[in-house]
């Protein structure tokens, strides 16, 4: 049985789909299968003329989210690690390779980060994501000069667009939270494997070229009504308590720098030049009223996080890769 399965889920299954599967097969690492998930209840991948790569094909009846495609993925063909792809990402050809040998040297680990680069350009996309105090996380390093994330350190949370995950770690944590559909499964998959006692590791070597959000959008209603749902259900199912009591407070500052993020170049710019002005704060309410609606759930979600490591270790992990409210609304 090969030791990796590489999961790409695809809704649009358009051309990208074809330059992503063109770059796993010049991999250097060929102990991997590739499945790809298609999400478009259309057979949409067939219209593509994919079949000249070798690849285990999954068919959704619909579009099911992006954690539930790649948890359809990895049960079709499990391995000893699990690798995610976008479809709209190409690997560099030692990929699969860096990720592997950096795991196989760190047992402890059970899930690895990888330098995300800007399609054509030296800068980066992601060196792993950071969190801030009210449970958003953003993307390590983006807009930067690719070269000044090329050492290996820890990591808090792996890119969805790009990563891999060790099996073991997924039994015993569980897989992609599939009610997220898109937006933050991979923070909360990351946060409950470090309740777990795993460690994240970030490998430069690992390099992946990425087509920023040309799947839904950079400025659409429905990402940023997800990505703020998404937000509140993680905070409540996996921060500490020391966090998750701030987190309120927290929020609203977060609000408030947003407002005067609006004048500037940020995605809240972005979003108020194309929007009326009144759909941010709609999207927002309605966010919160879905928490008050799953509240009750997200606590018994919540009290089933397995913990093998103090809420002290926890914070202190948190602590060590926050990043600041003003860089989360500068973004």
């Amino acid at each position: 049985m090969p030791k990796i399965t590489v999961v790409i889920p695809t809704l649009a299954a358009d051309p990208c789909l074809l330059d992503c599967l063109a770059s796993l097969a010049v991999q250097s690492f060929r102990e991997f299968r590739t499945v790809v998930v298609d999400n478009s209840g259309c057979a949409a991948i067939h219209r593509l003329g994919a079949a000249r790569f070798p690849f285990i094909l999954v068919e959704n009846p619909t579009n099911l989210g992006f954690g539930e495609a790649v948890n359809r993925g990895f049960a079709a063909a499990p391995s000893e690690y699990l690798a995610v792809l976008n479809d709209d990402a190409r690997a560099d050809a030692g990929w699969l390779k860096a990720l592997h040998d950096a795991l196989e040297a760190a047992p402890e680990a059970g899930m690895a980060a990888c330098r995300i680069l800007q399609q054509g350009t030296d800068l980066l996309d992601s060196a792993g994501l950071g969190i801030a105090l009210d449970g958003s996380s953003k993307q390590i390093g983006r807009g930067r000069p690719a070269a000044e994330y090329g050492a290996a350190r820890e990591a808090l949370i792996p890119s969805g667009c790009a990563a891999m995950y060790r099996a073991r770690m997924i039994e015993e944590t569980g897989a992609f939270e599939p009610s997220f559909f898109l937006y933050c499964e991979d923070t909360d998959l990351a946060l409950r494997g470090h309740w777990s006692g795993w460690r994240c590791l970030y490998v430069p070597q690992a390099i992946v070229e990425h087509r920023y959000s040309a799947s839904a959008g950079a400025a659409s209603p429905l990402k940023a009504y997800l990505v703020e749902r998404n937000r509140l259900r993680l905070a409540v199912r996996c921060l500490p308590w020391t966090w998750l009591l701030r987190a309120p407070l927290a929020s609203v500052y977060r609000y408030l720098l947003h407002v005067f993020a609006i004048r500037g170049t940020s995605r809240s710019a972005e979003f108020a030049a194309k929007h009326p002005w009144w759909l941010l704060p709609w999207l927002v309410l309605k966010a919160h009223l879905a928490l008050l609606r799953d509240l009750p759930r997200l606590l018994g979600e919540r009290r089933r996080v397995r913990r093998r490591i103090p809420a002290r270790e926890f914070a202190r992990r948190l602590r060590a890769h926050r990043i600041p409210l003003r860089e989360v609304a500068a973004q």
